[in-house]
Parts: C-alpha cells; structure tokens; sequence
C-alpha cells in the first residue's frame, strides 16, 4: 500500500510494484487519515508512506496505525532528509527511512526486506544516524555469548527465522534473545540495535542488508 499526495508520485509506485510478480498493489491512499483507514481495512504486509501530506502527516498517521496494534511494515519514502523528521519518524515505529532519490530496484529490494524484518535505511540516513546515536563505552557488555551471535546476524539482515536456522535455536527463542538485546542495548527497535553495532565494531558496514 503507498501514502502520498502526489499523484504523478502514486503512478510511479504503483506501476512499479504492480511491475513486480511477488507484490500486490492493494491501495493508495493521498492523506494521513485516509492512510490510517486504508491498512485498517486492506491490512497489507508493508506501507511506503509519505512524511508531508495533508489532513494527518506521516508521522501521525504512522503513530496512529501503531496504536491501532498494526503490525505493517512502514517505509517512510520522503524527500526530507533533516534529523527532526527522521528522528520522529523513527520514535513513531517505521522500520525504514528511504528518501525518494532510491531506484526502482533498490525500493523493490527495500519492500522484500522489509516484509522479513530486516531495518530499511537510505544509506545517508544510516551514516547521519550512527554519527548522532549515543552509547555507553562498551554497549555489548552486558551481553552474554548467544545474545551477541544473535545480534550480529540481525545487524547482517537476517530474520527471526533465518536467526534461528544459523544457531539451530527456534524462533520463539531467537524472539527472546532480541528482545533481551533490545533492553540491554536501550535500542528501540532492530533498526536502532543494528546501527549500534556497526558504529561499535560489531558488524562492518558494508555487511548491512544493501538497500
């Protein structure tokens, strides 16, 4: 599903996803409130909102379909690349931030990432990020061995799943270890943990999920 209030903007996303025989183009929707009603009613797997709309900004409508209980993935696609919109964007639980510069394919390759969890960040906006977020000396060390493995291979852009397939550990558990990693690290979402261990020396990177 897209949000945007452009319509020259809506044609091209949505010829570009009906372009792709994996995806299902199942909505648009041209304000904040009309995108709020929109997932209540499709429920789609992921959403490219727009932060600058009418009625209800991206930003609101993306707090209000989290209150909803909405588990959709939100990719804001924008072309604003200030860190006040970023970092609000963020606290309202998007998991990804691409600006509208991104290629067909790269925005293709976003949307399946997205649907397996995996952080979605324009390369611009990872680096500012990691340059601004704070951490203790040592963020990992409170982790224990597993929580550590867990951790690196959420930063490389694997799912619970295929967490669970690399340590021979079932889902329900590598669940458990993230959600341990996301307290000890005060991160607030994958995202957030994975930026923190590329800044730290955990991960390179160059071995983030390319976008």
């Amino acid at each position: 599903m897209v949000a945007d209030d452009h319509e020259i903007v809506l044609r091209g996303l949505r010829l570009t996803i009906q372009g792709e025989k994996d995806m299902l183009f199942v909505g648009e929707a041209r304000t904040g409130r009309e995108a709020v009603d929109l997932v209540e009613r499709t429920h789609p797997d992921v959403l490219l909102l727009d932060i600058q709309m009418p009625d209800m900004d991206g930003i609101q409508a993306a707090q209000a379909i989290r209150a909803a209980g909405s588990p959709v993935a939100i990719l804001a696609l924008t072309s604003f690349r200030d860190d006040s919109r970023l970092y609000a964007a963020l606290r309202a639980g998007i998991n990804g931030y691409l600006l509208k510069d991104i290629d067909g394919d790269s925005l293709v390759a976003a949307i399946r990432g997205a649907v397996l969890g995996e952080p979605q960040l324009h390369p611009d906006v990872a680096r500012r990020l990691m340059e601004r977020m704070p951490a203790p000396v040592d963020p990992f060390a409170e982790l224990t061995r597993r929580e550590r493995d867990v951790l690196l291979l959420l930063a490389r852009g694997l799912s619970n799943k295929e967490i669970g397939l690399e340590l021979s550990l079932t889902e329900v558990t590598v669940k458990g270890y993230v959600s341990s990693v996301l307290r000890k690290l005060n991160a607030a979402d994958r995202t957030q943990a994975a930026l923190i261990a590329v800044r730290y020396g955990l991960v390179a990177d160059e071995d983030l999920p390319a976008i």
